[in-house]
């Protein structure tokens, strides 16, 4: 199959594209870099912005599928009126951009990235692909992002990953959430009761790529660990991981003051369900936390 990927040079971007690569796809990754760093061998590279009309489109035609996983990064910085724009037209256009494109020709599948925002913050209900979205701000930026994508449908077959919190060595939230515990001052986020969707890295790659592979699976698509947990479970699996205490509590005042807007994103959550996914087959390398964190963390666990 020979699959274009956007968003190819990000965090889960790029090793999409080695997981394609190592799986004897062809890829062809869209970067803004004329000179992508952190693709694998073997991948080609097209620049372009998928945001705006470009030579980028006539490469997706000439492909058979697309992993579509553009956007600007959610919690870079506060949320002001401006970067709020850029991470609603970020996703929003470019998938407008890349569906109007799979709707016309080319690609018979669109996999395109979403996340569990969808469903807004919510207590301890358990939430499936068919639960109603939630009513915030990643709420309806998710709810247009995956109506861009659904512009495809009329000719491919569309499913919109709901991502949840990813864990990996390489970056995102777990490095951050670590160094509190390496100073020996980690702790979950106030009573730390908020549920935390989370995903190992290498099953987010596996449900991409068994996507891709699949023709059963279509619509949303939660990618999430059977196994949700609390924040204040999350601090102490790592805590237990670590050997290092995990009881020292983040005032979610810090937070605000520090975050503005974003500290509401980053101290709620939801109790995210991988229906879909496990009623299809999809077995997971990691359903449980603590292992995860174990292959994730076994270095730091050694010293």
């Amino acid at each position: 199959m020979h699959v274009f990927v956007t968003g190819a040079t990000g965090l889960i971007g790029s090793a999409v594209c080695g997981a394609l690569v190592a799986a004897g796809h062809r890829v062809t990754a869209l970067s803004r870099s004329a000179s992508p760093r952190g693709l694998p061998a073997g991948a080609r590279s097209v620049q372009g912005d998928p945001a705006a009309v470009g030579a980028w489109q006539e490469a997706l035609a000439a492909c058979d599928a697309c992993v579509h996983l553009a956007g600007e990064p959610v919690a870079a910085g506060r949320w002001t009126s401006e970067r709020k724009r850029r991470i609603q037209d970020s996703r929003v256009e470019s998938t407008r951009r890349v569906a109007e494109v799979v709707a016309g020709s080319g690609p018979s599948i669109l996999v395109s990235g979403s996340a569990v925002g969808y469903y807004g913050p919510r207590g301890d209900e358990p939430l499936d692909e068919a639960a109603h979205p939630g009513g915030d701000f990643l709420a309806r930026v998710c709810k247009e992002w995956e109506a861009a994508a659904l512009g495809a449908a009329s000719r491919a077959r569309v499913v919109t990953v709901r991502t949840g919190l990813v864990l990996t060595r390489q970056g995102g939230a777990l490095p951050r959430m670590l160094l509190p515990f390496r100073f020996f001052a980690g702790g979950p986020i106030g009573r730390g009761e908020f549920w935390q969707s989370w995903i190992h890295l290498a099953d987010e790659l596996g449900l991409i790529l068994w996507a891709l592979e699949t023709p059963t699976v279509s619509g949303p698509l939660n990618a999430t660990a059977p196994n949700p947990v609390t924040n204040r479970d999350l601090a102490r699996a790592i805590g237990r991981v670590l050997r290092r205490p995990s009881a020292l509590p983040v005032p979610e005042l810090a937070l605000r003051l520090l975050f503005g807007e974003l500290s509401s994103a980053i101290a709620t959550g939801q109790r995210v369900l991988p229906k879909k996914a496990t009623d299809l087959g999809y077995r997971f390398r990691y359903p449980e936390l603590e292992p995860a964190l174990r292959d994730l963390l076994g270095r730091d666990e050694r010293r």
